[in-house]
């Protein structure tokens, strides 16, 4: 029904992926009025918000923190929950190309945030226009929801729901996998800070790039200075990032900087002065599967294993400082978690613990209309008889009930969110708009 619309503005599509893959658009918390995600971010919003307007749908600017693209009538509203900002990425990074300089090579279309979530979103958004140029008549008005804030702590959301703005009805995310998510893990994030000192050295810092808790870091490095010799040592590591739903798929810098210096530095330091790090390190803080202080937990169920990426590592006023992002088992409470991270402090009376970040997990039956519907459009428009799936990543399906993640990332393909080099093929973004089409018909009409 609407697979000649979407066939007839396939280039249109591949060049707005392109243009908002420009915007280096990396959420970063400003007090500057209608940008509070940064400038980038603002102009990703008002490009996308403009193209909706071109394409004959009614949007609005929530204040810059978000926005949305609707069409059609009714009490009730489908909600698409999609997001433009993105994880930070530099050449330096091992791209092929600058990563906010769209490359098409090989029908792919590589650059910062093609799969996650800009290439859905424009295909959400052209599955809109088809549905609305077809004449087909629906029941529910359809709002396309754009967020800001999504890889850093969901601000853009909160201000949706602060400022009163309708409650889907029912809904999907595109931001994450074919056929359908029915439930993703647990999310919480932990801080740790304690006092570290290396003997006869001076620590002049720990960097690891402001790399962001849910990814893999792929650099960290130590500087010190010899307290008897002056001498500027400088220890790098390199790793390979990947999504914190994903550890296994990373190598994670830290870690590597954590273990060499287990390995090397002066076996004859004192308690307060490395025993720490090593500690933590004997303990399992660093394993990013099943960590050992946690072994009493349930770690491992219909959703998957419980997961730990140790995201940052930083030095200031003497104080270590730790950043974790874990992804929990659907059945296990997440204040099972935190008591045994507070527990830590039985351990290290001067540890500080924080936790900055929590989200309770999502779970849909996989018997329920929604996920049913979803699976069955796919496999009528791929033919593959690919069942419903449980993930570590968060999307935005669990800001709202009656929601779950519907794509772009097809069944057996790499995922390459938050990956060097990510792209999108060109026929998955297309086909990925004919599905879209297809669920919001069958969920709207």
């Amino acid at each position: 029904m609407f697979d000649e619309i979407i066939e007839s503005q396939k280039n249109d599509m591949i060049d707005a992926v392109c243009k908002l893959i420009e915007f280096e658009s990396v959420s970063v918390e400003t007090s500057q009025p209608e940008m509070p995600f940064g400038e980038a971010c603002k102009n990703a919003l008002e490009d996308t918000l403009n193209l909706a307007e071109k394409l004959g749908f009614k949007t609005k600017n929530l204040d810059g923190y978000c926005g949305y693209i609707e069409f059609g009538e009714g009490k009730e509203m489908l909600g698409i929950l999609g997001h433009l900002d993105v994880v930070p990425a530099t050449i330096e990074d091992s791209w092929k190309t600058n990563p906010f300089t769209p490359d098409i090579r090989e029908n792919k279309i590589y650059g910062r945030g093609t799969i996650d979530d800009k290439g859905p979103v424009i295909a959400s958004l052209y599955a809109m226009k088809a549905v609305l140029d077809s004449g087909a008549k629906l029941s529910k008005r359809v709002r396309l929801i754009l967020g800001l804030n999504e890889e850093k702590g969901w601000g853009c959301i909160e201000h949706y729901k602060k400022v009163g703005e309708e409650t889907p009805t029912i809904g999907f995310s595109p931001d994450a996998d074919f056929p359908c998510i029915y439930a993703e893990k647990g999310i919480l994030s932990v801080r740790l800070r304690h006092p570290f000192s290396i003997k006869n050295k001076e620590i002049l810092t720990i960097d690891c790039k402001n790399n962001a808790l849910n990814v893999v870091p792929k650099y960290c490095s130590m500087t010190l200075k010899d307290k008897t010799t002056d001498t500027i040592t400088k220890l790098e590591f390199n790793g390979l990032s990947a999504h914190a739903a994903h550890p296994d798929l990373g190598e994670n810098a830290i870690t590597k900087l954590v273990q060499n210096l287990n390995r090397n530095l002066d076996k004859s330091l004192t308690e307060n002065e490395f025993t720490f790090l090593a500690k933590l390190d004997e303990i399992g803080l660093f394993d990013i599967t099943r960590p050992k202080f946690l072994s009493s937990q349930v770690m491992e169920d219909e959703s998957g294993i419980l997961t730990s990426n140790v995201g940052f590592l930083g030095f200031e006023n003497n104080l270590l400082d730790i950043g974790i992002n874990l992804r929990v088992p659907i059945h296990t409470p997440l204040a099972e978690i935190k008591e045994k991270y507070s527990q830590l402090q039985d351990i290290f009376p001067d540890l500080e613990i924080k936790f900055t970040a929590e989200q309770a997990p999502l779970y849909v039956p996989k018997d329920s209309y929604l996920v049913q519907t979803l699976c069955e459009i796919f496999h009528k428009k791929t033919g593959l008889e690919a069942k419903p799936i449980a993930i570590g990543g968060g999307t935005y399906a669990r800001a709202f009930p009656n929601c779950v993640a519907f794509g772009a990332n097809m069944p057996g393909k790499k995922d390459m969110c938050h990956q060097v080099d990510e792209f999108i093929a060109v026929d998955d973004l297309i086909l990925s708009s004919k599905i879209y089409a297809e669920a919001i018909y069958a969920l709207a009409k």
